[in-house]
């Protein structure tokens, strides 16, 4: 477990384009490149999966949540860094993997909050996250084919899964934004909020989760993203075990006795 002067070193980290502070047991990692409409450079990917590295070490962190500015959640990746990158770099560099999954890959909860643009590999490393809350200001779009190429970080991956075939199609190959409503309606978000609530609303709802039993936390967690890659028997069979499972910790024996007592239950993420 890290000390309280190791947690104050973890949130006084110097990124450049990250800012990264604590909001009791959430974690509230902001994107940072307001002249750019914080377009993901390899730099600022860097630095994201060294944050999100921290935050999955540190126990008093139970959930994150992953913003940028009021403009932009990320208006895509950095065109000028892509442009004069051949077939043979990108292969072999293996461009936008690494660094850029790491969001997909934390075992916390991580909560997207969206306004203004998110954009080719914006919506991409929002798609990423567990869900997405959305300002009403908030639009979204794979406009990857207007400059000669196609979504790389996940665009037609998981956002055939979030909306399924036809409207996937419809923004990967046209190009269009969608808005936060249509978003919604669509099942790319989990809700819409007013834009002045969009941080206090992800942040309650990280608090929320970071209040339960971290075991039951991560098991369900862990379960919801196996169906995307399972077939239903299978995943309803994994389902099934993680659900024994949690008979296995302290959670479960607190939360049902605090139930039956009628009281709150008092979790020791054990």
């Amino acid at each position: 477990m890290h000390t309280t002067a190791e947690r104050e070193r973890v949130e006084d980290t110097d990124y450049e384009y990250l800012r990264v502070e604590r909001r009791g047991s959430v974690a509230i990692i902001t994107l940072y490149r307001p002249k750019a409409l914080n377009a993901l450079c390899d730099a600022l990917t860097v630095e994201l999966s060294h944050a999100l590295d921290t935050t999955e070490s540190d126990d008093a962190i139970g959930a994150v949540v992953l913003t940028g500015s009021e403009k932009a959640f990320a208006a895509g990746a950095d065109i000028k860094e892509m442009q004069p990158k051949s077939f043979t770099d990108v292969y072999l560099e293996d461009f936008i993997t690494s660094s850029w999954e790491r969001a997909s890959t934390t075992r916390k909860p991580i909560i997207a909050a969206v306004a203004g643009y998110a954009l080719g590999g914006g919506a991409e490393l929002a798609m990423g996250c567990d869900f997405i809350i959305a300002a009403d200001t908030a639009k979204f779009g794979q406009p990857e084919i207007t400059i000669g190429i196609l979504p790389g970080a996940g665009g037609t991956q998981r956002l055939t899964r979030s909306v399924g075939k036809s409207k996937a199609m419809d923004m990967v190959l046209t190009g269009r934004m969608i808005d936060a409503e249509e978003a919604e309606r669509i099942g790319l978000v989990a809700r819409v909020v007013p834009a002045e609530r969009l941080l206090d609303e992800a942040i309650e709802a990280g608090e929320k989760i970071a209040g339960f039993s971290r075991p039951s936390v991560l098991l369900a967690k862990e379960a919801v993203n196996s169906a995307f890659e399972t077939p239903l028997r299978e995943g309803l069979r994994f389902e099934r075990r993680l659900f024994h499972a949690a008979f296995a910790t302290d959670g479960q024996t607190e939360g049902m006795t605090a139930f039956l007592d009628k009281r709150k239950p008092q979790f020791n993420n054990r």
